[in-house]
């Protein structure tokens, strides 16, 4: 499947709120997502992305035929860390291991380094979240380490890994 990133249109809010409508998807995200999902949550996130400063925050559609899967973003770090941004991302159950996760951080990593000052796009999945490791291995990101007990989800302490691409490798 040949995936594509693009801004995010209010009319995705629906295919938004079924990726999202998911524990299993949730379950490797950070807090904070109402559950269940819906599609005016949908809409109040799209809208915050459209209105977002676009060199702070570089929000994008996963689509596939048009059809949005999931949601990746690089959000700008401030003050010493401005030239460093922070990956996240995610894609609804169904299309999880088809390379297409793979394909969308290429492409919103290449888009970034293209089109601003960031020098260093890190990503922090929960160490238990092997499929997302290897998406970021896949593309060419490094393995800096373990952040031992660096999160509490779902009412467990867990580990979480650091990886990071730079513009220049």
């Amino acid at each position: 499947m040949k995936c594509r990133i693009r801004k995010w249109e209010l009319s995705d809010a629906k295919d938004l709120a079924a990726a999202l409508s998911n524990k299993k998807v949730q379950d490797n995200l950070r807090d904070g997502l109402p559950y269940p999902y819906t599609e005016q949550d949908g809409k109040e996130f799209i809208s915050a992305m459209l209105s977002a400063d676009e060199n702070e925050t570089f929000a994008f559609a996963i689509t596939v035929d048009n059809m949005v899967l999931g949601s990746i973003g690089i959000f700008r770090q401030g003050n010493i860390h401005r030239q460093t941004a922070e990956l996240g991302y995610y894609i609804a159950e169904e299309y999880w291991g088809k390379g297409i996760m793979t394909e969308a951080v290429k492409q919103i990593c290449e888009y970034v380094f293209a089109n601003s000052d960031i020098i260093r796009i890190y990503a922090e999945p929960f160490a238990y979240n092997i499929a997302s490791c290897r998406v970021l291995e896949k593309v060419g990101f490094q393995y800096e380490g373990t952040l031992r007990s660096n999160a509490v989800k779902n009412s467990k302490v867990i580990d979480m890994k650091m990886y990071s691409l730079l513009k220049e490798e």
